[in-house]
């Protein structure tokens, strides 16, 4: 809630970015961040400012290619971002800050009501988030395998 005692905690005018990760917020997310691989070099690429990296690109919609000079190259921010993706760090991250902020606000970890609107029923009659991946994302095949090709 945006209170006089409660403003303070939400001001990022101190950060490099508004996306940067403030110390607390680092301090919930550090732990569930995996170490790196056994075996091989050590990492060289510091794991807070490769999560501000990420936390830039996923807050501000920019492109790979227009993340600010002072951040990790975005190989680097990309490769993480596509390995925590795939290896669910992402959702867990997500996971375990959602359940700290309901817990904030004395609430269970999980919501126990739901409201649906008619809005909601309609787009999930159609096909939902099925059919928006599919329609963006059509399969390309070749005219040699193509049926109508002659």
């Amino acid at each position: 809630m945006w209170t006089a005692k409660n403003r303070p905690r939400y001001n990022r005018d101190k950060l490099r970015y508004p996306s940067d990760l403030t110390d607390e917020e680092w301090a919930l997310v550090e732990p569930l961040i995996p170490p790196g691989k056994r075996g091989g070099g050590k990492r060289t690429v510091v794991m807070r400012e490769v999560m501000n990296g990420v936390m830039y690109v996923l807050s501000t919609g920019c492109q790979w290619r227009a993340i600010p000079k002072d951040l990790p190259p975005r190989s680097t921010l990309y490769d993480y971002f596509d390995l925590w993706s795939w290896d669910g760090t992402l959702e867990r991250i997500h996971h375990a800050l959602y359940v700290e902020c309901r817990e904030q606000e004395d609430r269970e970890a999980s919501p126990t009501a739901a409201i649906i609107d008619s809005q909601s029923v309609k787009s999930a009659e159609k096909g939902g988030r099925a059919s928006i991946r599919m329609a963006t994302m059509q399969e390309k095949r070749s005219r040699a395998r193509s049926a109508t090709f002659s």
